[in-house]
């Protein structure tokens, strides 16, 4: 039977400490006969000098606003930090590790958040994990030059990754760090676990990097290689990396993977299978750990119990927090209320404000400006957006009035405006994969909601990121500009064909593809208020006219009736449906009036979301899509999505698009009124 906590024993030795940490990683993995030993086994001495030394937390409430952050990059290890969680105290029983990657435990085989107690971020997808650590010091460096005021240090807090050579190999780390590096963030310390080993063996043959000069050439500091194994050596390394003011530090520490396995150690073998019976034995004798599996003894317990220096440093950050909110009580509430996730209390005034605006002006304009000016109303009023752009603001139209670019000066301070404001608009450079990942890191945070554009095509570099935005339930906005054969000239290479079928093919992601100002509006509004899903905005580079509705609630709804064969003349019930969405909406309200001209009843359907259209009642999706209706769709894109809604045609675009103005390429390939008027005709048999 594993002991229980005491309440006071003496404290066990660092060496004893990390063979705590070996012991569950070895058990936990043979338990489950699945699993990656060698690294939580190589990296536990680092653990050690981190989280006993220097980690500020608090195990009792792992939500606290000013914790240190921590990111497990190398999330194959998970029983590194699920062994640390457990061992200092957080709500994570050894039963939990003892059901290591077992159905509904809180220790599945990669780290995910929200499933376990004082984990930060969901990794296991290399380079990821460094990246979010990213984002997450730079939101920290944004709201501490937001809400810090002289004598009040409100935000205070550093962000700690572990890396391993395969986050390094993985190209978003280099977008990533280059960014860290650029953005001086001073706060971000990385430990790189050097221990040569991957899946295939020894990196040498294919990982040749000069890993200390690459990050120099970021603008890191770089500190070692220090021993991994020596505590002490890393502890000292740790806090030099802590007096950094004006970069970002990696730390280089050489390890054995495996370290401790008499005949695993410093090979592949220890990296993802287990030991076996035989090897934990002979390895329980080299490290000094005599006890049964799962079996940790009072003085170890001790050693790591952090709760109650973690319950001190909250409380003196609580007690700053009240006198920060008797000097500063508007902006005390403001904190408290973003740091929850929470918007404005006057949020969904704001939205009919947006929402109306786009309704009264009906402006034909392309429905990425229709986003800029949606924009323009959410930034101005909501001091938590936070935007950006992959090097296309000005295709993007992700900036406004109200978020100037974000800039530091040489010294790594966050440049503001003469009026004393902070920026609010982000150049993340040509890295679209490296802006997601980053986005991610920032919602994580907590504090700000973050946005960022590039051309849909692109989508593709972001796609990894994006789907852990919907697997951790974040709220994450992508503005994806540029999205069908509409924009033309630049060809197949931009034209995107499959991106808004294969989006929404994510689950958990919001996929929006507005068909004006209006539709965009309540895009906006629907992605900022769902707290817990991201949202992906497909938006048109040419121009669309506004489409006359009576009622914009609707659009609410993911898809809505918005044109009866009455409003183009003709008295009859609807003989078909079309179904369309963005810039295809137009096409389908031509067709419809053309088709009134022959006699030809239909209904246009608008599907600006078919995400969650999917989610609403039986009931509505009947009423908005008859049964017994054919149903005829129009989208500039694959055909394969539509046949789920029982369609009996689809204009589509089964092929890579071309290089031509965008009006040549519609009738090219067949979105104009006049081929859908022959595809219902064809439908309905006249």
């Amino acid at each position: 039977m594993a002991s229980t906590r005491p309440q006071a024993t003496p404290a066990a030795s660092p060496s004893l400490m990390a063979a705590a940490i070996r012991a569950l990683a070895m058990d936990a993995v043979q338990a489950a006969n699945s699993g990656h030993p060698g690294a939580p086994m190589g990296m536990a001495d680092i653990a050690v000098a981190l989280w006993s030394r220097h980690l500020r937390h608090n195990p009792a409430d792992p939500a606290w606003v000013d914790r240190d952050r921590f990111v497990l990059s190398n999330g194959h290890g998970s029983m590194l930090i699920y062994a640390l969680l457990h061992l200092s105290g957080y709500a994570l029983p050894m039963d939990e590790l003892r059901a290591f990657r077992q159905l509904h435990s809180k220790t599945p085989g990669h780290p995910e958040v929200g499933i376990t107690p004082g984990i930060e971020t969901t990794t296991g997808p290399l380079g990821q994990g460094i990246s979010n650590a990213v984002g997450m010091a730079l939101a920290e460096k944004l709201l501490a030059a937001e809400f810090n005021r002289p004598g009040h240090a409100l935000v205070d807090h550093r962000t700690y990754a572990f890396l391993g050579d395969g986050c390094l190999m993985e190209g978003i780390s280099h977008e990533a760090c280059a960014l860290a590096g650029a953005w001086k963030l001073n706060k971000l310390i990385a430990i790189y676990d050097d221990n040569g080993i991957s899946i295939d063996g020894q990196v040498q043959p294919w990982f040749v990097d000069d890993t200390p000069a690459r990050f120099k050439a970021y603008g890191w500091q770089v500190i070692g290689p220090v021993d991994g194994h020596d505590v002490d050596a890393v502890d000292a390394a740790i806090a030099q990396a802590k007096t950094s003011v004006d970069q970002p530090v990696l730390i280089v520490a050489k390890t054995h993977i495996g370290k401790g396995s008499p005949n695993r150690a410093n090979t592949a073998k220890a990296h993802g299978e287990p030991l076996g019976a035989e090897e934990i034995a002979k390895t329980r004798e080299a490290i000094g750990w005599p006890h049964a599996p799962f079996e940790v003894p009072a003085e170890v317990y001790a050693a790591w119990d952090a709760k109650a220096r973690g319950g001190a440093l909250q409380a003196s950050w609580q007690q700053g927090f009240e006198a920060y909110a008797a000097a500063h009580p508007e902006l005390a509430e403001a904190f408290l209320r973003r740091m929850a996730g929470d918007l404005p209390a006057d949020f969904a005034e704001i939205a009919v404000e947006a929402v109306g605006a786009a309704h009264d002006k009906a402006e034909t304009v392309a429905t990425r400006k229709a986003s800029q000016i949606a924009l323009e109303h959410f930034t101005a009023r909501l001091p938590e957006l936070l935007g950006g752009s992959a090097d296309l603001t000005g295709s993007n139209l992700t900036n406004t009035n109200s978020t100037p670019a974000f800039r530091v000066d040489a010294a790594g301070a966050v440049v503001r405006t003469e009026s004393g404001a902070i920026g609010r608009h982000i150049n993340y450079g040509v890295r679209e994969f490296g802006m997601a990942a980053i986005m991610n890191g920032v919602a994580l945070h907590g504090g700000y909601i973050p946005y960022g554009g590039t051309f849909l095509t692109f989508s593709d570099y972001s796609r990894n990121a994006i789907r852990m935005a919907a697997l951790m339930k974040l709220r994450v906005i992508h503005v994806f500009t540029h999205d069908s054969i509409g924009l033309g000239e630049d060809g197949p290479t931009h034209q995107s064909v499959e991106h808004a079928a294969s989006l929404r093919l994510i689950p958990g992601l919001d996929v929006w593809r507005p068909a004006d100002t209006c539709e965009t509006a309540v895009a906006w509004t629907l992605a900022l208020a769902n707290k817990h899903r991201p949202s992906a905005l497909l938006l048109s580079r040419q121009n669309l006219p506004y489409a006359p509705r009576t009622d914009a609630d609707v659009i609410t709804r993911g898809a809505y009736v918005l044109a009866e064969p009455s409003e183009v003349g003709l008295d009859k019930p609807a003989k078909a449906v079309i179904l369309a969405t963005g810039s295809e909406v137009q096409i389908a309200l031509h067709a419809q009036a053309a088709l009134a001209q022959a006699k030809i009843p239909v209904r246009v359907v608008s599907l600006p979301s078919t995400t969650v259209f999917d989610r609403q009642d039986a009931a509505y999706k009947s009423e908005v899509l008859p049964p017994k209706l054919p149903r005829i769709a129009i989208e500039a894109g694959v055909s394969d999505f539509w046949w789920k809604y029982g369609c009996a045609a689809v204009v589509g675009l089964d092929s890579f698009g071309e290089s031509a103005p965008a009006g040549a390429l519609f009738k090219h390939f067949g979105f104009t009124s006049e081929n859908l008027v022959a595809t219902v005709r064809k439908v309905l048999g006249k």
